[in-house]
């Protein structure tokens, strides 16, 4: 079954790429966001099927020494392409990036609010006077603002402490009596491993305008590049893999990196499964207007940059 499923997915790329794809062998530097992980299963799983070799792209994918460079790089020509953050891309073009979204890879919020389930905490409103621990402010400051809204609360009905990253730890020690930032696909699954079960608020259902998490970026210069659109149509046969054969998927990604062949990521990888785009070069111009008005009203950014300044549908 597995040799027969590898083999649709090949017969399927003649008409995929037949509209136009790089000449052989040409080099695309992606550089991740993070390390390697179930997150970015869509593009391991399109070099493992051979998808980007047949579209004629050498796909090179660079773990950053610094998560917090990549946009710098991209906009540096250090990379092609780089895996980012939706709500970060808004700060980067407010900060003078020259950075736009041409594809979506994970296309639902993973961010929440998290908590313990046996814990007295059943609602936001039961957040008034407690402990929340974060990671990085910013957005997540907003986020939180706008969610303790939807309960009728104010972030000053609640104590921020920074816990690093160390959010899980913090929560089951009894630190903090929430986190804000734990992934949905990772979060609870790591404190079920650890013999705690956690519960989780997602933004997208308190207030926060729904938005794509990890989008690829690319400098402004290059969003024309006839390698970005063979590119992009890899990885979304390589998510119409994912959805249809996922044994088969998670075997070709263990093979790729056999380190993370552990519970924890298994089931991240499972969980991870319906949030990938399908079309990763379509744009929901909507959703950036929406989610742009929402970063500027609360003050992150000067003013809501148009859709057409931070984001492009590759053609």
């Amino acid at each position: 079954m597995f040799r027969k499923s590898l083999l649709s997915a090949g017969l399927a790329l003649g008409v995929i790429f037949a509209a136009g794809s790089a000449s052989a062998d040409e080099k695309l530097t992606v550089m991740l966001e993070w390390f390697v992980n179930p997150d970015h299963a869509p593009i391991i799983v399109a070099k493992e099927l051979g998808l980007f070799e047949k579209a004629g792209l050498d796909v090179e994918l660079v773990p950053p020494a610094d998560p917090s460079s990549v946009p710098r790089l991209v906009a540096a020509g250090k990379a092609d392409i780089g895996v980012h953050y939706q709500p970060n891309l808004y700060l980067d073009h407010a900060a003078g990036l020259p950075l736009v979204r041409v594809g979506t890879l994970v296309e639902t919020p993973l961010n929440t609010v998290t908590v313990l389930d046996d814990g007295p905490i059943r609602s936001l409103a039961d957040l008034k006077g407690k402990k929340i621990g974060f990671s990085v402010s910013g957005f997540e400051d907003a986020m939180l603002g706008q969610m303790l809204a939807s309960a009728g609360l104010k972030k000053e009905d609640v104590e921020l402490i920074n816990v690093n990253f160390a959010l899980s730890p913090s929560l089951i020690a009894g630190k903090v009596d929430a986190t804000i930032g734990g992934f949905r696909n990772f979060e609870l699954t790591q404190m079920r491993i650890e013999g705690h079960e956690g519960r989780s608020f997602f933004p997208e259902e308190h207030g926060v305008p729904v938005y794509d998490e990890l989008v690829f970026v690319a400098d402004k210069a290059k969003v024309t590049d006839k390698r970005m659109r063979p590119f992009l149509a890899a990885v979304e046969q390589g998510a119409i893999f994912l959805t249809n054969h996922p044994d088969d998927a998670w075997k070709l990604f263990i093979k790729a990196y056999p380190n993370l062949d552990d519970e924890l990521n298994r089931s991240a990888f499972s969980d991870t499964l319906p949030r990938f785009a399908k079309r990763p070069a379509a744009l929901d111009r909507g959703r950036y207007e929406r989610f742009g008005a929402f970063l500027a009203e609360n003050g992150l950014i000067g003013k809501a940059p148009a859709v057409d300044d931070i984001a492009v549908e590759v053609r």
